[in-house]
């Protein structure tokens, strides 16, 4: 998959299913330390972050199990594919994500997708999200499958 091109972002990864079983509360961008075949692999394009989330470590946020696959010419200085990385975020945002999530709620931590910005930083936008149930879920395709037809009829009759 080539990345995408988005108002000056180059998407490398989007969390299709975050917004299908989260609701999503507040978003951050939080850069990502990585590797030089890490980086090369993104710009490839190849990334995955299906099964990712990110928690609080000793005062650190982590993104846990995004998967970034080996760089074919990297050889020996190669990465571990799912390995823990460390975002970075300034302290105020790291003590409000790390407050949010200790004091309960059902709140977690989302990656929404991997892109590398303007200047050509990889970065990361994580969500604060709280999981929605089965009846939440139904409402909501409720919702856009009316707003799709809605719209298909306001075209049919223009």
């Amino acid at each position: 998959m080539a990345a995408q091109k988005s108002d000056g972002r180059k998407i490398v990864a989007k969390n299709r299913k975050a917004r299908h079983n989260y609701h999503i509360a507040e978003k951050f961008e939080a850069g990502i330390m990585l590797t030089g075949t890490e980086v090369k692999s993104l710009r490839q394009g190849r990334a995955s972050m299906g099964e990712s989330y990110a928690m609080e470590r000793g005062g650190e946020i982590f993104l846990i199990n995004a998967h970034i696959p080996e760089y074919a010419a990297g050889g020996r200085y190669n990465h571990e594919p799912t390995r823990a990385r460390k975002l970075l975020l300034r302290k105020r945002e790291i003590e409000k994500l790390s407050g949010s999530l200790r004091r309960g709620g059902g709140m977690t931590l989302v990656p929404l997708s991997h892109y590398f910005n303007e200047r050509g930083r990889a970065k990361v936008e994580i969500a604060m999200a709280s999981g929605k149930r089965k009846h939440d879920k139904r409402a909501s395709e409720k919702e856009r499958d009316w707003n799709r037809d809605k719209q298909r009829l306001l075209r049919a009759n223009n």
